[in-house]
């Protein structure tokens, strides 16, 4: 299991790198970015058909990808900003659903229905102790993952970038009256985590099963450790993500249980709202 649990860890830097983007945009932007991952597997997909496809070098298939990936985000963030500025986070939110579905769609008609094959970023062993595999893609998420959280939080509250960031958040009229550029940090935002995402997915794709429904759908768990921090704690938020990857990792070791292993963010997603609920339902019992 303890081998399990190790190699859980990079696929739980991924929820948590993801998890980290979900819980600044909903702190910054007013949005639970549902289409995340969508993103990041587009951007991804759409460099390895260029390299398998059209030949094209991987340095270069790659580069279009991640550019393709920051424009999907920014565009989504364009249409959240011009066209819903006042909506409920509800509202903004179900639009990234929205651009899921057609992101998914869309993979399916270029890309076809089948698993692509990535080439690997990055591979092989970092090292071995007692028997214990290491990767490289493990040690690698694991380190993106705390670059991300600590970077997003020294941003945040060091820096006059994060003063404006966190000013939009709390008044977004009264910060433009005063000038702050808002539309162009908004759209920052949305850039910064359409980056982040896509070069994660395309490190990590090759590792896991590789076809868009799958890749996409790592916003599931990413969304339970987002939940963890209440989508307002980027450590609650890492921490949610690289447990329940080591739990998913411990779990698929045994299998009497490995078909239960993707219910576990769900499971965790509900007992959260429930536990969430509590003193409303308490309330209207007494």
């Amino acid at each position: 299991m303890l081998q399990g649990a190790i190699a859980g860890l990079a696929i739980g830097g991924v929820y948590a790198i993801i998890a980290v983007c979900m819980t600044l945009m909903a702190q910054l932007v007013r949005v639970i970015n549902f289409a995340q991952a969508g993103i990041g597997m587009f951007g991804a997909f759409l460099a390895a058909s260029l390299a398998q496809s059209l030949r094209m070098p991987v340095p270069v298939g790659l580069l279009i990808g991640l550019v393709t990936g920051i424009a999907l985000s920014v565009l989504i963030g364009l249409i959240t900003q011009r066209w819903l500025p006042e909506a409920s986070v509800s509202a903004r939110s179900a639009v990234t659903v929205g651009a899921l579905l057609l992101l998914v769609s869309l993979s399916f008609i270029l890309f076809g229905t089948r698993p692509m094959t990535f080439a690997p970023i990055v591979s092989g062993t970092a090292f071995a102790v007692g028997g214990v595999v290491v990767s490289q893609v493990t040690i690698v998420m694991v380190a993106l993952a705390a670059l991300v959280s600590g970077g997003a939080w020294l941003l945040l509250a060091k820096t006059t970038v994060g003063t404006k960031l966190r000013a939009i958040a709390d008044r977004p009229v009264a910060a433009e009256l005063i000038g702050i550029p808002v539309t162009s940090l908004t759209i920052g935002v949305w850039a910064a985590s359409g980056l982040i995402v896509t070069v994660v997915v395309m490190i990590v794709a090759p590792t896991q099963t590789s076809d868009a429904t799958s890749l996409s759908m790592l916003v599931i768990p990413a969304s339970a450790a987002a939940l963890l921090g209440a989508f307002k704690r980027l450590g609650l938020a890492l921490v949610g993500g690289l447990l329940l990857g080591v739990i998913q990792g411990a779990v698929s070791q045994l299998p009497e249980l490995m078909l239960v292993r993707d219910w576990i963010p769900l499971v965790l997603i509900v007992l959260f709202l429930l536990w969430n609920q509590r003193k409303e339902v308490w309330d209207a019992a007494r």
